[in-house]
């Protein structure tokens, strides 16, 4: 089974069947479908069916993807005109897909009012939301840190966030983690634990640390599984005492079903601008598609909703914080043990902890090199 964040980095390619030559105009739209490609949650019936019934006429229907360059190659590849709607993270927007006319901007009139009662991280608003002219390329929801789970019983979150990725390189940690199989993660968090920048070209020296890193982790994990609840089980069950790439998105269900020792961890210090750990965001951004759907801007106000956000935060067995939390209305649909489940207490100071993530401009090298590590 294909996780949500295990997705590759690799080269985009099949830039020459983008559709960089369709017009940025205002078209007329239609009301009788809607067409969402996205990372689970927002393909739930939970999420769908009161879209539907406000919609009666329409047909709604979304689809996961496995990537987000998978997704984004769809449309490059023809599916321009399937979609209406795209659920990506963060750098896409601005980097691939508005230099490749793949979306439209959003009407900022409409959505601008909903940044101010965001979380903190998004409310300015979000940077990477906009184009450099200041069109709306997105809405960000879902969001969270993301770099290595613990059992606090057996590892204190004071010593976890103190030693950072240290801890997987410690010889006493040999035999005792877990190491979840989200490849181009892994890859992110080997740069880390070996003091170099992931999201600029690796080379030389610092592309021999990054392989001695590789050998070093992958040598001293007891488990290696891209299965998250497999990976809280063995946290659980103590056959590991923490787990090499996780955080609120993995932590989260364990969390909710009791297992509070269970916590993602986020550094507090690193080797990027002082940073150590690393976080990601979702976009939803309007498809430039030639027969556009006035339903995809009604969409992505309707999970501006209070009770509909909710439901975004906690849809398909994985739990995480959404922007609208900032929205007292929606805040008041959080109980304790939802916030617990997503670590909500220490979100704001995780985040700031964390580095946004990007492309990889090294990845399929160093991507590479991890492969080879885990073959041994």
């Amino acid at each position: 089974m294909i996780n949500r964040r295990q997705f590759t980095l690799g080269a985009a390619g099949l830039a020459g069947l983008s559709a960089m030559s369709l017009p940025r105009m205002a078209r007329a739209g239609r009301a009788d479908r809607l067409n969402i490609l996205c990372w689970e949650g927002y393909n739930s019936d939970q999420v769908l069916n009161p879209f539907r019934e406000l919609h009666p006429g329409a047909t709604v229907r979304a689809e996961s993807g496995t990537s987000d360059p998978e997704m984004i190659n769809r449309l490059r590849a023809g599916e321009i005109g399937t979609w209406d709607l795209i659920n990506v993270n963060q750098p896409w927007a601005r980097g691939e897909m508005l230099r490749d006319n793949l979306i439209r901007p959003l009407n900022k009139d409409r959505f601008l009012p909903y940044f101010e009662k965001m979380t903190p991280e998004f409310s300015k608003p979000y940077p990477l939301a906009f184009a450099d002219n200041g069109d709306l390329l997105g809405m960000p929801q879902r969001y969270g840190p993301f770099s290595f789970v613990v059992n606090t019983d057996k590892i204190s979150q004071d010593m976890a966030e103190d030693q950072g990725w240290n801890l997987f390189l410690d010889p006493a940690m040999q035999g005792r983690y877990g190491l979840l199989t989200y490849d181009n993660w892994n890859v992110i968090h080997l740069c880390l634990a070996a003091g170099i920048h992931p999201f600029q070209p690796v080379e030389g020296d610092a592309l021999q640390k990054f392989t001695d890193t590789a050998k070093q982790i992958v040598a001293g994990a007891k488990l290696m599984t891209d299965d998250l609840v497999a990976m809280n089980t063995a946290l659980i069950n103590g056959e590991i005492d923490c787990y090499f790439t996780g955080g609120t998105y993995t932590a989260s269900p364990a969390r909710y079903d009791g297992a509070l020792f269970v916590r993602g961890i986020t550094p507090r210090s690193g080797p990027i601008d002082g940073k150590g750990g690393a976080s990601w965001v979702e976009l939803t951004s309007a498809v430039n598609n030639p027969d556009p759907s006035d339903l995809a801007e009604e969409f992505l106000e309707f999970v501006q909703k209070p009770e509909i956000a909710e439901v975004v935060a906690f849809a398909e067995g994985t739990y995480n914080p959404v922007a609208q939390m900032g929205n007292p209305e929606v805040m008041a649909r959080f109980d304790d043990e939802k916030l617990e489940a997503i670590q909500f207490d220490t979100l704001e100071e995780e985040m700031s902890r964390c580095l946004e993530f990007d492309v990889v401009p090294s990845y399929d090298e160093l991507l590479a090199v991890y492969v080879a590590a885990r073959r041994g």
